[in-house]
């Protein structure tokens, strides 16, 4: 796939150079070859007096060319220099060259970049200079330990190899990751709702649901007690509710996005109303999670129900998807065809190779350095909670996948009105007039902030815009003690960068901020709500202890069941 795409791209870019700028090609080749020329010359030349520098260095935070052997062996020095010549000079190529549409651009970018990753001379045996040193003092035993995880990795991997990133041995669901304590008072197909235990002796009056992403799980809100979202809400006096969604199996391939919302996140409103009493939730959805309660959002004004939902707080959520940011490149018409037949037969999209084109997304910090490292030095990784969170992935639905990508990505309906057709109605965004918190940040590559900045410009109540720093995770789960900051300005004019140019930076998390609007939207005070409890003190069935069974659930375990 990576080849075709590839290839194809090269095709389309050079039939539009030739078309409109059929020199230019030709003098960048010619450029590649006087330099690679000039760097055969300066190879010869090292070791004479003289001193030459580099032609070309390794970007800032490029970690594959560290080790000395790069810089002081004439023969590695040419290696390196002769690759990252031909590598930029490509990139450059691309980037740089009149004649081809942006479309095109963006994709034969990422997928030449990708190739060209995967050539590096890091990445094998007789072209790293560690590596060879490595094998020469351990007698090979670190290939013999890099071939023995390569065979267990690739048992675990669906399509395309999944490469461990973390010591999965060293995280206990429940024991130390997750530790937040509660109970899972509902379960059905789709979720568990986990109601968590107070931690003041007061609480909000209006219960605070979040409704989390299906692709990874919930408890990236709850890795470990210093950054915990879901603790430092209790601690603000929140009764905090959690969506944790099941991992389909191929049972589940006709649950759509309607389903979603009335098995999901209906449903737990509902179940919600019965424990507290209170008729209307603050609602959180990240990512994916706020597409749905956006859609939920629709529906609920259309059908005259628009009160169940008392504010709605979006994290990294898409609106407008004409520029879906990296993911863009994976999404277009002969690709979602593919998918949609692979979900025909399969029944779900592997949550395992969703994971690893993720992954993909930063190749060489995500994937590339930890091929060397498992494989090539033979090196266990080690532990660390939050790419244990990063490579749990779930499973998706066919016919949930194909109306994300179909009529979200690829048709971009959700921001235009009428245009949607969504459960019996026609989505229109202007139409939902209930306060919304809306932050996204500004190094998120899987959603870029101008395509969550087009909230203010489509929703029709009073929204609240945050722009945070770093990105789709980080930028998001980011404490109170944490090191990023955020920008603020109130007057949403139509152009994103107009806005970014007159906007404040604050030094402090956006969740303080947050914390100042959503008591606005609290209603108050009660005292505190214990889970296995309703408001009239009758008891309440308690399923299971937090964080409930589905999370245990790996994406191929899933797969290998027949269960609904």
């Amino acid at each position: 796939s990576l080849m075709l795409n590839m290839i194809d791209g090269w095709q389309k870019f050079s039939t539009g150079v030739a078309d409109k700028s059929p020199t230019a090609l030709i003098e960048q080749q010619m450029n590649l070859w006087k330099q690679q020329f000039q760097l055969y010359q300066n190879t010869l030349m090292k070791g004479s007096e003289d001193q030459i520098q580099p032609l070309v260095t390794p970007e800032k935070g490029d970690k594959r060319f560290t080790d000395e052997e790069w810089t002081n062996n004439p023969i590695f020095d040419f290696l390196k220099q002769s690759y990252l010549l031909t590598a930029n000079g490509m990139m450059d190529t691309i980037d740089n060259t009149e004649g081809v549409d942006e479309k095109t651009r963006q994709r034969l970018s990422f997928f030449t970049r990708q190739w060209l990753n995967a050539m590096a001379p890091s990445n094998f045996l007789w072209s790293n200079p560690e590596i060879l040193r490595l094998t020469m003092e351990s007698k090979g035993q670190n290939l013999v330990r890099g071939l023995k995880q390569l065979t267990e990795d690739m048992e675990k991997s669906s399509k395309m190899l999944s490469i461990r990133m973390t010591d999965h041995d060293a995280f206990k669901l429940g024991e130390n990751i997750a530790t937040t304590t509660g109970k899972v008072v509902f379960r059905n197909r789709l979720f568990e709702l986990i109601q968590y235990n107070p931690t003041t002796a007061k609480v909000h009056k209006r219960p605070l649901l979040i409704v989390p992403p299906w692709i990874n799980k919930f408890y990236i809100m709850d890795l470990k007690e210093k950054n915990s979202y879901i603790r430092w809400a209790l601690n603000e006096g929140h009764s905090v509710f959690v969506m944790s969604w099941a991992n389909p199996t191929r049972a589940y391939k006709d649950v759509n996005m309607k389903d979603y919302m009335h098995e999901g996140l209906l449903t737990a409103l509902d179940v919600i109303k019965e424990i507290t009493g209170e008729s209307a939730a603050n609602v959180i959805g990240y990512c994916i999670g706020g597409m749905l309660l956006a859609l939920t959002l629709s529906w609920l004004t259309e059908n005259k129900q628009a009160d169940r939902i008392a504010s709605a707080t979006f994290w990294a959520t898409i609106f407008d998807f004409s520029d879906p940011g990296d993911l863009g490149v994976f999404i277009d018409e002969r690709t979602v065809s593919a998918l949609e037949q692979e979900g025909e037969q399969q029944g779900v999209f592997d949550g395992r190779l969703m994971g690893a084109a993720f992954s993909l997304l930063r190749e060489n910090s995500l994937y590339w350095n930890y091929y060397v490292q498992n494989y090539l030095k033979g090196e266990r990784p080690i532990p660390f909670d939050l790419l244990y969170w990063n490579s749990d992935a779930t499973n998706v639905t066919a016919a949930l996948h194909s109306f994300v990508l179909r009529e979200l990505y690829l048709g971009n309906k959700m921001i235009e009105k009428g245009e949607l057709a969504y459960d019996g109605v026609k989505v229109d965004l202007s139409k939902v007039t209930i306060p919304t918190y809306v932050v996204a940040t500004l190094q998120d590559h899987i959603a870029k902030w101008k395509g969550s900045y087009a909230s203010t410009q489509v929703l029709g109540g009073d929204v609240t815009f945050v722009l945070g720093e770093s990105g789709h995770i980080a930028g998001i789960i980011n404490p109170p003690t944490g090191k990023y900051g955020f920008y603020t300005h109130e007057d949403y004019v139509a152009d994103p960068d107009e806005w970014y140019a007159k906007a404040e930076k604050h030094d402090k998390s956006w969740w303080l901020h947050w914390s100042e609007w959503i008591n606005q939207h609290s209603a108050g005070e009660v005292d505190s709500r214990q889970p296995g409890i309703t408001y009239t003190g009758k008891e309440w069935q308690i399923l299971s202890d937090a964080p409930g069974e589905y999370v245990h659930v790996r994406a191929d375990e899933a797969l290998r069941s027949t269960e609904p």
